[in-house]
C-alpha cells in the first residue's frame, strides 16, 4: 500500500503514534496564520463527524470539538470562561435550543 496523503492538522502526539506502529510520516510546523486557517477547517471536520456520530460515540466526537474550540480561543487570546460568558449573554436575548425551535421561514406581514 503506498502513502496516504491527509493535508491537515493533527493532534500532536499523532506523528508519534504513526511511527510507534512502524509506519513513516511527513509533517510541518504552521505558521500562524495557517494554524489559524487550518484549526477553523479542523472545527469544520470535527462538526461533520459530530453530525454523522452514532449516540455511542457522540461524546468522543463532542470532546474533539471542545479540544479544537479551546485552542482556538487560546491561540487568539481567548479564555473560555469570556466565550462562556458570551454564551450565557446570548442564552438570556436570544434563547436557546431546548424548545426544538426549526423555523421553516419569515418575511414581511402583508
Amino acid at each position: 500500500m503506498g502513502r496516504i496523503f491527509h493535508n491537515k492538522l493533527v493532534r500532536d502526539r499523532i506523528p508519534e503514534i504513526i511511527e510507534s506502529n512502524g509506519d513513516v510520516c511527513e509533517t510541518r510546523i504552521l505558521n500562524e496564520n495557517g494554524f489559524q486557517i487550518e484549526l477553523k477547517k479542523k472545527l469544520v471536520e470535527e462538526a461533520n463527524e459530530v453530525l454523522n456520530s452514532p449516540s455511542e460515540k457522540l461524546s468522543d466526537e463532542l470532546a474533539d470539538v471542545l479540544e479544537i474550540v479551546n485552542t482556538l480561543a487560546n491561540s487568539n487570546g481567548l479564555s473560555l470562561e469570556k466565550i462562556e460568558e458570551i454564551r450565557k449573554s446570548k442564552r438570556e436575548k436570544k434563547g436557546g435550543f431546548d424548545k426544538k425551535v426549526f423555523l421553516e421561514w419569515s418575511g414581511p406581514k402583508i
